[in-house]
């Protein structure tokens, strides 16, 4: 929620860039009556503190639109007990003035925006999430580049007419070279070309381990994260972003918001007579929402938990897959809210696919991770379940119906 403007002297609209920033300084309770003291143009970054020191006082709002250091700009300036808040880019992008625009004035036009009252507040993340942000971020890129380089080998070898079998793991570098040189008679230059790709390969496949040991190690230290594996569809890697993209769940007063957030309501538009209805796509979180939907998919695959049922049930009646998806997801987002809140009732016993996803978790962990952590495997699995007993868990109803309120349960205390 926006801080009303009568209880702030003066809205102080910050246009930050890498190395410099502008700043207005806007006194009035609207935009119409705003007045515009003073105007501070592309200031060294370097200067941030003794400015804000000299030329704003604790009663200022300092707003900053949403940029690649917009986030450390507002700590920087909570540090020094000065109110400041990130505003949504894409709605004062739509304001931005086609014919003339320089930084003054995107200075004096975020303020406006915040007085107006209709550009939206981005939740600045806590250094923990933050920091799980970047890796979530790191390992993404990772695996996108191991593809890319997978792809292109196989593009080179089919130019070459060979094709590999499907599912030929060619990260291991080893065996796919050696298996890649039996295919046919390369020539030097030829051969050259594939090791090329196969150490691009094998660099970026080291990456993506680095990064998926380490987000695994964080999922099985926290017991938040680590509890949200219970959940059928759910695994380290969503379970990881969940944490570092929520946050403090505090946030979100309940289910609805958080669905919202992610993007899992359908969209509509009715006005006058006509009327439109829409999917899921093009708004929320873009990549919890595929992660969820992804978990949707392996719970329609799976035979015997409720929501798989009930899932079946579902397709059969619509015939829409996609819509099925939709709702199994949405449904993993309420769970996933009434998990992180506290509302949960104690886990008597491991059963067999949570065991098994517990173990694929411990063996995403490298040696060096185990070794740093002192464990063995089969001690360190017996552990994670005695936590998975005393965490927190929630039993995903697939037949609750969606706004219908639920009592704390006694039991509910955080993990």
């Amino acid at each position: 929620m926006n801080i009303k403007p009568e209880i702030v002297e003066r809205v102080i609209g910050f246009d930050a860039h890498p190395d410099t920033f502008t700043a207005a300084l806007v006194r009035g309770p609207t935009p119409v009556a705003a007045v515009i003291e003073k105007t501070f143009n592309k200031v060294a970054m370097a200067q941030l503190e003794s400015w804000a020191k000299k030329h704003t006082t604790e009663k200022d709002l300092i707003v900053v639109e949403a940029s690649g250091n917009s986030f450390q700009v507002v700590r920087s300036l909570q540090v020094l007990e000065r109110k400041a808040l990130v505003l949504e880019s894409c709605q004062l992008g739509k304001l931005k003035e086609v014919h003339a625009n320089n930084d003054k004035l995107s200075a004096v036009r975020i303020a406006k925006a915040y007085l107006a009252g209709t550009a939206k507040e981005v939740w600045v993340p806590d250094a923990r999430s933050q920091e799980r942000r970047d890796i979530y971020h790191a390992h993404r890129k990772s695996q996108k580049r191991t593809t890319q380089l997978r792809n292109r080998l196989q593009s080179y070898l089919s130019d070459n007419a060979v094709r590999l079998k499907k599912g030929t793991p060619l990260t291991k570098i080893k065996e796919a070279r050696q298996l890649i040189k039996k295919k046919r008679t390369w020539s030097t230059l030829q051969w050259q070309v594939i090791e090329g790709i196969l150490m691009e390969l094998q660099h970026a496949e080291k990456q993506r381990r680095h990064w998926h040991s380490l987000i695994a190690q964080e999922v099985l230290n926290d017991a938040l994260l680590l509890s949200m594996v219970r959940l059928c569809g759910v695994r380290e890697i969503t379970a990881f972003a969940l944490g570092a993209f929520i946050g403090d769940i505090q946030r979100f007063a309940n289910p609805r918001k958080l669905v919202k957030y992610i993007g899992l309501h359908p969209a509509f538009d009715h006005s006058g007579n006509g009327g439109w209805d829409g999917g899921i796509g093009g708004h929320g979180h873009k990549e919890l929402r595929r992660l969820l939907i992804q978990g949707a998919q392996a719970i329609v695959r799976c035979a015997h938990t409720p929501l798989a049922k009930w899932s079946k049930k579902l397709l059969a009646r619509t015939g829409q897959r996609n819509l099925v998806l939709a709702a199994v997801a949405r449904k993993m987002a309420v769970a996933i809210w009434y998990l992180m809140v506290g509302r949960w009732s104690q886990l008597e016993e491991i059963d067999k696919p949570l065991a098994i996803k517990v173990s694929k978790i411990i063996g995403e962990l490298s040696a060096s991770a185990l070794k740093k952590l002192d464990k063995k495997r089969r001690p360190f699995r017996q552990e994670i379940y005695q936590q998975l007993k005393t965490g927190r868990y929630y039993l995903l109803d697939p037949n609750k119906i969606s706004g219908q309120k639920q009592p704390m349960p006694t039991s509910a205390v955080s993990a």
